[in-house]
């Protein structure tokens, strides 16, 4: 079928050609089209609990994600010349495209006694003329015995004062939040150079904008490099421009098709999709050496360029389909969890790989059949002494030193399986971003100086709209979780709800100073009387009566009050302190909850019928850790499932269980000292690590099968004579086999230079595990394959 196949495509190669650059080009059209991701990762499906919460918050309160933090630490903040520098800094920031509110100091608000009316209204604390009058000192004793701003706005202990830059949801979905954040740093830039004081910004919306921009640029280099590093190595190997330009030309059309599949599939560039093209010319060129290399094999016994490039494609065809269908697996297997955005990567993933089988067999002999036939210089490095003296050595140990070989993988496993013992499973928010990066050391400030900047929210549900005027609820317990409870973790902000927003109204009133009188008042119903003053502001809303502070309340009020009146919310940040130490947190603060709210000491309540509140812990965090145990469980699943058809696809290749087991053990025992390195090293099961097993898995098999398909072939030449077919195949099949891994460790060894930790850690990783996966199939798998057929044919051996 093979054989018919290839005088097929040299039959027709001229209309083969013409169709494949034509359909190119109309991939390359939807590629253009492609954009890039603006969303988190989205890695829980949208039937996870977990997820429907986080919506249903979002819906009640508005997203918890578009708040951009700017920090100093001075102590000389209140001084006239900084202070009015920090303010100018407030009202430029304002000023920027999108920005819809900017909380600092100078803007603060207090509420203040009319004297007239004798009610509360609310001012500046900090007029905008307070320096010209001489005001500044006494507005500033003002502000620091209002507790509402403490650990807040300001760290009175470090100095240390933070500006929150809350950013529109829609524009920071969009390709418009690059902009924003330029137009945000570069005001604050200024500030810093003019005020000369150290600037510091964090936050998730200038995480996922600056983290998007790197993907994007990334991107390219990583394609250019993977390209002129597979260029070097081809010229090196084939001594001839036009079969490495050959070879350049079907890594091009695969990357083309698979941002075209991209965009196709309605898809978007994220941290993932993005390896895809340069994954793309990693597989793509082994296939190219393969073919080539058969063709020179070939062309070199029998003299006939049209006979050697039929045998090229009848003999490698089959080869080369099966290798690229098992690396398709091995990125496939993702498409078979319910996360997003692992399903988005297998699936281009997978349909690319095979795609790229496509461009090579028409491609690669139809364009070859046009070129001249290959010259001496061009057929040399078949008789390259280095790796022929390299496989004759390994020839001798597989043959004489079986024993050995054994011992030493053994040892290596054991050794392997110790540190597997030290494996940790832990991600963080900015896992991926070096220690040194600005991003990272500023988070370390807000974490420093106000516990965090990462949003977690806790929703009171009272069961039934209008619950807060229920009298089971008690906003004295509310106030006592939260002041005892929540504001007493380590890693917690202070938190902040509709209580505060009583005491802060309270110490108006008895015209209090300091923590002492920042309390709720003791007799009435604090949660009444908002209600009916919002019912009030609702009349003058209808009868188009409502003044500013009207609008205000209603702001304020709503930011903690769903408009049914049944979901109380308390909103805090939190430092990020990875998901093995998040757990354990969220499971206190619910546990905690239900205690001293529903009476109940546990984390999960079955039965919430006899419960005040029904408790619900969200939010980003929350979400994230969500997220992260939802990747690598699917990912582990993934490892299993390309296991098993892998597993399939070996067993209908060759038809023998003894062979598959022959197959399996070179490629298993790679991923065990990976991950038995990573143990020793001290790297966690994250989502960008577990990704290297099921894609290491996937691209290794393909050295098992050219072999063992090799040693098929040739087993009858040799009288099916183990020993000499052994022999051969190493020498015949080990000289692409070291070629190929070589440009598959490169390829995947340009990823280490990525700024994403996660980057690093699959092209590092991956480049140790097919370099095991080169030894094992040229060392161990042969001592196998003696060994079942010594069983199999003892008198041959």
């Amino acid at each position: 079928m093979w054989q018919r196949l290839g005088n097929f495509v040299l039959k027709n190669r001229l209309v083969l050609l013409i169709i494949l650059f034509a359909t190119t080009a109309v991939m390359g059209f939807f590629a253009s089209k492609v954009k890039l991701s603006y969303e988190f990762a989205r890695a829980i499906p949208v039937d996870n609990p977990k997820y429907r919460d986080y919506k249903a918050f979002q819906q009640r309160f508005g997203d918890d994600g578009n708040v951009l933090v700017m920090g100093i630490q001075t102590d000389s903040f209140f001084k006239p010349e900084t202070f009015a520098a920090y303010y100018k800094l407030h009202r430029q920031l304002r000023k920027v495209e999108y920005v819809d509110e900017v909380l600092s100091v100078p803007a603060a608000i207090g509420l203040f006694k009319d004297t007239l009316t004798e009610k509360l209204v609310p001012a500046k604390i900090f007029p905008d003329s307070v320096i010209e009058m001489g005001m500044l000192d006494s507005a500033k004793d003002n502000f620091l015995n209002l507790s509402f701003y403490k650990s807040k706005l300001y760290n009175p202990e470090a100095h240390a004062y933070l500006m929150a830059v809350r950013i529109n949801k829609e524009a920071l979905n969009s390709a418009k939040r690059t902009k924003i954040v330029a137009d945000i740093t570069a005001v604050v830039n200024s500030f810093e150079n003019s005020a000369k004081i150290e600037t510091h910004l964090s936050g998730l919306p200038l995480i996922r904008t600056v983290v998007g921009d790197r993907i994007k640029k990334e991107m390219g280099f990583f394609l250019i490099g993977s390209l002129a590093l597979s260029a070097l190595i081809l010229l090196l190997f084939f001594r001839s421009i036009s079969t490495t330009l050959l070879s350049l030309l079907v890594v091009l059309f695969g990357v083309v098709w698979s941002l075209g599949i991209l965009q196709l599939c309605g898809y978007k560039i994220s941290l993932l999709t993005a390896l895809i093209p340069p994954l793309v010319v990693v597989i793509g060129i082994p296939n190219c050496i393969y073919f080539v290399n058969k063709y020179h094999t070939s062309y070199l016994q029998n003299g006939n360029k049209e006979k050697a490039l039929v045998d090229m494609v009848s003999k490698m065809g089959v080869v080369t389909l099966f290798c690229n269908i098992t690396a398709a697996i091995g990125f496939a297997v993702f498409a078979l969890t319910k996360s997003a955005i692992l399903k988005e990567f297998g699936v281009v993933a997978g349909i690319s790989i095979m795609v790229i089988f496509f461009i090579s067999f028409i491609l690669l002999p139809s364009v070859l059949s046009y070129l001249p036939a290959p010259g001496t210089s061009q057929t040399k490095y078949l008789n390259n002494r280095w790796l022929t003296s390299f496989l004759l050595t390994i020839e001798r140990w597989v043959v004489h030193h079986k024993a050995i070989v054994y011992g030493t993988t053994i040892i290596v496993l054991i050794f392997s399986v110790m540190g597997i013992f030290k494996l940790k499973s832990v991600a963080y928010i900015v896992d991926d971003l070096p220690k040194t990066d600005k991003i990272y050391t500023d988070l370390k400030f807000f974490e420093h100086h106000f516990k965090g900047v990462m949003p977690l929210e806790i929703v009171l549900d009272t069961k039934k709209p209008k619950g807060i005027l229920k009298s089971t609820v008690d906003i004295n317990k509310i106030a006592f979780f939260q002041d005892s409870f929540l504001a007493k973790q380590n890693n917690i902000a202070k938190p902040l709800s509709v209580i505060d927003g009583i005491k802060f109204s309270y110490q108006a009133v008895s015209e209090g100073r300091g923590d002492s009188t920042y309390t709720l008042p003791a007799f009435g119903n604090p949660l009444k009387d908002l209600h009916d003053k919002l019912r009030q502001v609702n009349v003058r809303r209808e009868n188009k009566e409502m003044t500013a502070a009207d609008s205000a309340t209603v702001k304020l009020i709503g930011s903690f009050i769903d408009s049914t009146e049944q979901y109380l919310r308390i909103s805090m940040s939190m430092a990020d302190i990875g998901t093995a130490a998040l757990l354990p947190v969220v499971d206190s603060i619910k546990r905690n909850a239900n205690r001293i709210l529903n009476g109940i000491d546990s984390t999960e309540i079955k039965d919430t019928a006899n419960t005040v509140y029904n408790i619900t812990v969200t939010g980003t965090s929350s979400t994230f850790l969500e997220g992260s145990r939802f990747i690598v469980n699917g990912l582990k699943e993934s490892v299993f499932w390309a296991f098993i058809l892998i597993s399939v696809c070996m067993l209908y290749l060759f038809k023998s269980a003894r062979i598959l087991l022959c197959s399996l053990i070179p490629n298993l025992i790679p991923l065990v000292i990976t991950a038995g390195v990573m143990g020793w090293a001290g790297i966690p099961l994250k989502p960008s690590t577990v990704l290297v097993f099921s894609v290491a898995l996937g691209i290794a098999i393909d050295i098992t099968i050219r072999f063992l398909v090799n040693y098929k072939q040739e087993l009858p030449v040799y009288n099916n004579d183990v020993n000499e077919t052994v022999s051969a195949t190493i020498k015949n099949t080990g000289l692409s086999i070291v070629y190929t891994s070589l440009v598959l460790i490169a390829g995947f060894v340009i990823f280490c230079f990525s700024s994403f930790g996660g980057t690093i850690a699959l092209g590092w990783l991956t480049s140790v595990t097919l370099f095991v996966a080169t030894l094992t199939n040229l060392i161990l798998l042969p001592v196998l394959l003696l060994l079942v057929g010594k069983k199999n044919n003892p008198k041959k051996v």
